[in-house]
């Protein structure tokens, strides 16, 4: 518990709403916060993990409350709050210059490669 993410990127064209189909304007797509929220979140815990496993995200619960236009910088920061089982969550979060731009928690599990592609 406690460990830290980070994660940033400038939102381009194929990171905004108009792109990803989820609207028609030209600003950051809540599926691209989210999608960066994820990675954040798995990439911080990954060297923590013995060899042949990975995560997988299984829920997001999260607010997308302020607008980022194209050509600014978006940082995430992920938390991993608690530990049950195999079970991990986060508390992750976005901002651009202008403040906070979402908030939420993520839920991942901590599960064997080889067994998981071998239930596909």
């Amino acid at each position: 518990i406690g460990i830290i993410g980070e994660n940033q990127l400038i939102v381009a064209e194929k990171d905004t709403a108009k792109s990803f189909g989820s609207g028609l304007l030209e600003v950051f797509a809540t599926p691209a916060m989210i999608n960066m929220m994820e990675n954040t979140a798995h990439k911080s815990v990954a060297d923590f993990l013995p060899e042949g496993t990975s995560t997988v995200g299984t829920h997001v619960d999260v607010a997308h409350i302020k607008a980022t236009p194209m050509g600014m910088i978006v940082r995430c920061c992920s938390k991993l709050v608690a530990i049950d089982g195999r079970k991990l969550t986060f508390q992750v979060e976005a901002y651009d210059d202008s403040g906070k731009i979402g908030e939420g928690t993520h839920t991942r599990f901590i599960i064997d490669i080889q067994k998981f592609m071998s239930k596909l």
